[in-house]
């Protein structure tokens, strides 16, 4: 299996570990919720649910079938849905349980990153400080190189490669806060809190009126 699929397979055995969903629903997640599988197709996906289902981490079902109060599809084939097994549920924990240089890379960190909320802390740290390691190693290897072209270049691509550093070092300092948080003990706010806390700053820093007794 390429890394391009392992990260594919990861990613929709966590998606159904939160509900079972069909095809278009996966797709749909995988485009807006993992940024990271945008350029994903069906050509793509389907395979890969069929290979889930053949070695017994997924099972089909048909809507009906998931849905007993839902009528009948006169005319047209039920919608195949997807669900997790238990041994599919017990694969996925230790793939989150994984912590090995390839959880560090560009692409498969942004599937891991995405599945953080389901992660133990100490695997979370190590992925982190392992990303972080790769990008500082990557950073060094940028600066050296530009240090010896830079003459070399001209102004467009000199920017090109101070444009590649500054995003490398932006996603150095955010592991860095993200790292020092897990340290802390502290927790990464859900988007409920994100909006009572906006809600509390537009109302002075108060919290807003639920309504009298």
């Amino acid at each position: 299996m390429s890394k391009r699929s392992g990260i594919l397979e990861f990613a929709v055995l966590g998606l159904l570990r939160e509900s079972p969903m069909h095809g278009y629903e996966l797709r749909k997640r995988l485009n807006t919720s993992l940024g990271v599988f945008r350029a994903f197709s069906y050509g793509s996906l389907y395979p890969c649910l069929k290979t889930l289902v053949a070695v017994g981490w997924l099972v089909e079902e048909s809507a009906v079938d998931s849905d007993p109060h839902a009528a009948p599809l006169a005319g047209r084939r039920a919608k195949i849905v997807y669900r997790l097994t238990a041994a599919g549920k017990e694969h996925f924990e230790e793939l989150l349980a994984h912590s090995g240089p390839d959880a560090w890379e560009d692409e498969h960190f942004a599937a891991r990153f995405a599945f953080f909320g389901q992660t133990s802390k100490d695997v979370r740290m190590r992925v982190l400080e392992g990303r972080r390691s790769r990008l500082e190693e990557r950073l060094e290897k940028m600066r050296v190189s530009l240090a010896r072209t830079r003459e070399r270049l001209d102004d467009y691509t000199l920017e090109l490669q101070r444009h590649g550093m500054e995003s490398v070092e932006r996603e150095v300092r955010w592991l860095n806060e993200l790292i020092e948080t897990e340290r802390a003990g502290r927790t990464m706010r859900s988007p409920d809190q994100r909006d009572d806390n906006d809600n509390n700053q537009e109302n002075g820093g108060r919290p807003e009126a639920r309504g009298t007794a």
